[in-house]
């Protein structure tokens, strides 16, 4: 190899010696191969001249007079402008507590004398090789810093103006919301009125069962609106709890029977050893409502939506089942997703915000809901709900 291309050609090396001859046949045995070899000949000398220009290696003969090699490394190491600078001792001390004392004064190699130049020559291009890497990784990692510094920045930037989305999406769906009671209670109580002057009709029972039905539709539309909402936000209600699932589960019943007896469907018993699970009652109470709601618009008249318990490790695994209709395989996929909210997937409309309420409430205290036909028709819902043991999982 020649010295042009050695990889630390031209390196700057402070050869430290008291004796003229060694100092000389160093410098210029090190210049041959292409480094800017220094040659000075005493300790006070290579401090004054390390401060002035500091070099890439230094070569630190120990038997000194005034200042010898141990005490020149010492005050090196002592600059911090200066401590990074490898330093090589070359010394007639063979023993091995000198070249210990050496080590622990920072020295990264220890040469004795006499010495063949090439093992001086290996060990520097070593040394200069590592100094190198070291000097890459520092401004790798002080990049690497300066990087996560801005995207910590960039990323507390965005959640703050998510956060200011967030709540003017809540205000927003809130002031819609508000809005709209006022003119549909006007409506709704327009519409007593007249179905009230026109009890008498024949058709008077089958025209309010229709609008009753399409009023309900509408309140639950708007009201899962702003609970989803609610629950995409940061207003979640806060952390979960322990609660009982029979509870939950009982409350749930009672609110989907309204729909299940207007569908003539049958809802199933409670299942046995229901336990505890992680959330928020009332959430997972609209939650399970509207996976029973959902569950009684595939059954078929005078159907009946089982209900089963099953066991997870750290999860109570709740499973609907409803015959009736099926879910056509091109929707399977996005079942929970919000945009299937306006797709008839059943016949005499769609089921509104009500699988994808259900999945981000259950979704929000670590748990899951997934969805299957059964064969030949009919669905099954499989709801994993984290237990109080799954915090210790």
């Amino acid at each position: 190899m020649t010295p042009q291309s050695k990889p630390n050609a031209g390196a700057s090396i402070l050869v430290v010696d008291d004796t003229p001859a060694n100092l000389l046949l160093l410098t210029r045995l090190l210049q041959t191969q292409g480094y800017k070899a220094r040659p000075v000949p005493g300790g006070e000398l290579a401090l004054q001249a390390a401060k002035k220009d500091p070099p890439d290696l230094v070569l630190l003969d120990i038997n000194m007079p005034e200042m010898d090699g141990y005490e020149v490394c010492a005050r090196l190491k002592s600059e911090p402008a200066l401590a990074a600078i490898p330093v090589i001792f070359i010394s007639a001390f063979s023993d091995a507590t000198d070249k210990i004392k050496g080590f622990e004064l920072g020295a990264v190699d220890y040469v004795t004398k006499p010495f063949q130049f090439e093992e001086i020559e290996a060990r520097v291009r070593l040394h200069l090789e590592v100094a190198l890497l070291r000097r890459e990784l520092e401004r790798h990692n002080a990049n690497l810093e300066q990087t996560v510094a801005r995207r910590t920045r960039e990323l507390a930037e965005a959640n703050a103006r998510l956060a200011i989305l967030d709540q003017a999406k809540s205000d927003f769906l809130g002031l819609i919301s508000h809005e709209l009671h006022t003119p549909l209670c006007g409506l709704f109580g327009s519409a007593d009125l007249l179905f009230g002057e026109f009890a008498g009709h024949p058709r008077a029972a089958e025209y309010m069962e229709m609008f009753e039905q399409s009023r309900r539709r509408l309140q639950t539309l708007i009201d899962d609106a702003l609970l989803l909402t609610a629950i995409n936000t940061a207003h979640s209600g806060g952390p979960p709890r322990p609660c009982s699932l029979r509870e939950v589960l009982e409350a749930a019943l009672r609110q989907a029977g309204i729909l299940a007896e207007a569908r003539q469907v049958q809802l199933g018993g409670l299942p046995p050893d229901l336990g505890e699970v992680l959330g928020l009652p009332d959430f997972l109470v609209r939650a399970l409502q509207s996976l029973l709601e959902t569950a009684v618009k595939f059954s078929r008249p005078g159907g009946q939506v089982r209900l089963r318990r099953e066991s997870g490790q750290g999860s109570l695994i709740l499973i609907l089942e409803a015959d009736g209709e099926s879910i056509p395989e091109a929707v399977l996929p996005r079942f929970f997703n919000l945009l299937a909210v306006s797709e008839s997937i059943i016949p005499g409309g769609d089921l509104g915000l009500a699988p994808a309420l259900a999945e981000r409430i259950v979704s929000l205290y670590g748990g899951s809901v997934a969805v299957e036909n059964l064969a030949p028709l009919g669905i099954r819902l499989t709801v994993r709900l984290p237990t109080p043991d799954s915090r210790n999982l």
